[in-house]
């Protein structure tokens, strides 16, 4: 990573996800630390798992969670891209800590808390965003490949899945995983490193 300017970090998420709202915490907490800027974009779970063997408890959790990534498109072709952050911070808050659903209410608090028109809640139930949701989507995955799931960073041209971790990294710890993540993903022809999970998503 250089140090001379600030470095973009392209960062894909679905809210849904509680893995990726711990990595999304983490992430922020290096951006304190470190000349990197986020960058925030859609993925779904819904779309990588369409096609997929999963089992049918899991599908069904799916069909909701078309609704909270219409509206980040919906948010993000009114508003830019620059409003996603902000959004995701409120839906995440709120599903993740607060464990709410993702209803109308949901929707339309997590937009008015990010200074966004709550009318927008009504991409919810349309299908006109989904185009834009898949592209989005794609475009995070395509530089991974279809065996990963959500988060998908890249920076400097090095995409990966991940971090999966939990708790939130802070401090000193953040930024070492950091420059961790950076090693192993701009090594040429490193693909994988992975062991059992022994926790749940711990939020705090």
């Amino acid at each position: 990573m250089t140090t001379d300017a600030r470095t973009p970090v392209d960062f894909w998420f679905d809210p849904l996800c509680p893995w990726a709202w711990i990595t999304s915490r983490w992430i922020l907490e290096v951006e304190r630390q470190r000349p990197i800027d986020v960058r925030w974009h859609v993925m779904s779970l819904a779309v990588l798992n369409e096609d997929k063997d999963i089992p049918e408890n899991y599908r069904r959790g799916l069909k909701d969670a078309w609704k909270p990534v219409r509206v980040c498109i919906a948010a993000e072709q009114k508003y830019g891209p620059e409003v996603l952050g902000r959004l995701y911070t409120e839906m995440g808050t709120r599903r993740h800590h607060e464990r709410q659903k993702f209803d109308r209410e949901f929707l339309e608090a997590s937009l008015t808390a990010a200074g966004l028109d709550p009318s927008l809640a009504a991409a919810a139930e349309s299908t006109d965003f989904d185009e834009a949701v898949r592209a989005s989507h794609k475009d995070g995955i395509d530089r991974v490949g279809q065996e990963v799931g959500t988060p998908v960073i890249e920076v400097e041209g090095h995409a990966f899945f991940g971090p999966v971790v939990t708790p939130i990294p802070r401090g000193e710890a953040a930024v070492k995983l950091f420059d961790g993540v950076l090693a192993v993903a701009s090594t040429d022809g490193f693909f994988e490193l992975k062991r059992t999970r022994t926790r749940d998503p711990i939020f705090d």
